[in-house]
Order: C-alpha cells, then sequence, then structure tokens
C-alpha cells in the first residue's frame, strides 16, 4: 500500500501508539534521502519547501516550517508567513513566540507547533545552551508550559535536552498536544535529529543527544583534495600544451576557412 502524506489529525491519532521520526533537513538532496528512508516528519527552512521542486522529492514528509520569532516580526507578519508556508506545502509552522501570538495564529487554523526545554532564541532565560528541567521546580514549570500551549491551541512542541524522566510524565499528561524529542528520550511522541548530525558533517563538538550514522565530512575532506588535484592537472595541461586536445576542439571545413582567411587580407 503506498504511503500518503500524514495530517495533522493522522498525528493526533498515533499519540501513544507509536514513535514517530523526525529530522531536520536543509537541502532538497537531504528531503529526497528522507522522502525514501521512509522518515515520517520534517523540520525545514523557508527557502526550502517554498522551492517548487520541494514537494515533487517529498510528497508524504509531514513537512514543518517557519522562523523564530526574532526573525518573524509581528503576530500579523506571522499569519502572513503562515499563509506562504502552508501555500507553498507546509504542513505546520514552528512558532517561538509567546503564547499570544500561538492563540492568534491558531485561532485561524495554522498547524503551530511551539518549542519548550532548550530553545536556542530564549537560551538566555534558562542559563544558556545546558539541559532544562533537572530539578523539581523547573519540572512543573516545563508541564505548565505545555499545558499552556495545548490550551493556545498548538497540536505539537519540540522539547529538546530535558531529563528522559520529566519529557515522559508531561507527555504522557498530555491528552491532544504531541512531544517531538530532540534529547529528551524515548517517552515523546517523535525523535528528532538534524540530517547534518546523522551524516557526521560537524566538524566541532557533536551534541550530546545525536548519533553519528555515517561520516560525511571525512567524505567531503577526501572530495576536497581530489578537487585540488583535479584543477592541478588541469593548470598542468595548460602548461604544457596538453590540454585543449584535438577531440576537445572544433573544426572549420577548409574551404570556409580559406574563403574567410581571404577576406581578412593579408596577415599584419
Amino acid at each position: 500500500m503506498a504511503r500518503t502524506r500524514p495530517t495533522v489529525a493522522d498525528l493526533r491519532a498515533w499519540k501513544g501508539k507509536r514513535q514517530l521520526t523526525m529530522l531536520r533537513v536543509f537541502t532538497l538532496d537531504e528531503a529526497a534521502a528522507a522522502e525514501e528512508a521512509g522518515i515520517d516528519v520534517v523540520s525545514v527552512p523557508p527557502d526550502l519547501v517554498l522551492d517548487p521542486s520541494y514537494r515533487k522529492v517529498a510528497p508524504t514528509l509531514f513537512s514543518m516550517s517557519g522562523m523564530d520569532h526574532l526573525g518573524a516580526g509581528t503576530r500579523d507578519d506571522y499569519l502572513r508567513l503562515c499563509g506562504k508556508l502552508l501555500s507553498a506545502g507546509a504542513d505546520a509552522v514552528y512558532c517561538s513566540g509567546g503564547m499570544d501570538t500561538v492563540r492568534y495564529l491558531a485561532s485561524e487554523h495554522i498547524p503551530v507547533v511551539g518549542h519548550v526545554g532548550l530553545v536556542p532564541s530564549r537560551a538566555t532565560w534558562t542559563g544558556g545552551f545546558r539541559a532544562v528541567g533537572k530539578t523539581a521546580d523547573q519540572a512543573l514549570a516545563l508541564y505548565r508550559e505545555c499545558q499552556a500551549y495545548e490550551a493556545a491551541g498548538a497540536f505539537a512542541v519540540e522539547i529538546e535536552v530535558v531529563p528522559e524522566e520529566v519529557a515522559t510524565e508531561i507527555s504522557r499528561r498530555m491528552d491532544r498536544l504531541l512531544l517531538w524529542s530532540m534529547g529528551s528520550g524515548a517517552g515523546c511522541d517523535a525523535q528528532y535529529l538534524f540530517a547534518m548530525d546523522i551524516l557526521g558533517e560537524h566538524r566541532d563538538k557533536m551534541p550530546r543527544h545525536s548519533k553519528v550514522y555515517r561520516n560525511f565530512a571525512a567524505e567531503y575532506d577526501r572530495l576536497q583534495r581530489e578537487r585540488v588535484a583535479a584543477f592541478t592537472e588541469f593548470r598542468k595541461d595548460v602548461e604544457s600544451g596538453s590540454f585543449p586536445e584535438d577531440r576537445y576542439i572544433l573544426h572549420m571545413d577548409r574551404s570556409e576557412l580559406a574563403k574567410f582567411r581571404e577576406s581578412l587580407g593579408p596577415t599584419p
């Protein structure tokens, strides 16, 4: 049976019944690979979902797009962005803005995804890029925040770098809100990683929650060495006169060449 693109209603119906897979992808090639691999949900930058080729390569991926509130602008700006993204083929829109913004978008029937735990655009409030929810008070605050998202009309939240026990307890208490785990354990509704982490493209320290399945950084290094070697061979061929060879050159008919030279007159 052919796979079809899930709806928000489908994702909610699967809550507590199966773990979804989720990736952050940045290119058409990555989106096409996620489609072929059978990934359920992807997060994509606006310029990717707006590419006319996106849905051709990723017809069944439930696709969330958007930007954080620092770049999106006012609530009305956010709403216009949502309309643009959904019209282009997005299935949901990420919103890191306040609850009033989430409520405003949800009231316009926009499928909204929020963010709790380590939220990069709000990390200063939680002590920087570190785990959130390690104390009982912090964990309870996370639970209250998820309740607020659910009440505001969001259908899902990313829950990032939160202790597994906390994320699990919160997830099982949410009736309709889906929790998409990035480094927050298996007790949520989806497991979320960045494609660049899975592919080992980082040259710096990897996030603790990420698992590397391939070493693309080493492959890129190999390709760069091959690129330099090819360019060097080309330079040497030009300097030695071995390029271009006759097979790379277009020749003129001899009679036409003679007429052309005659029309030019004597060589200076």
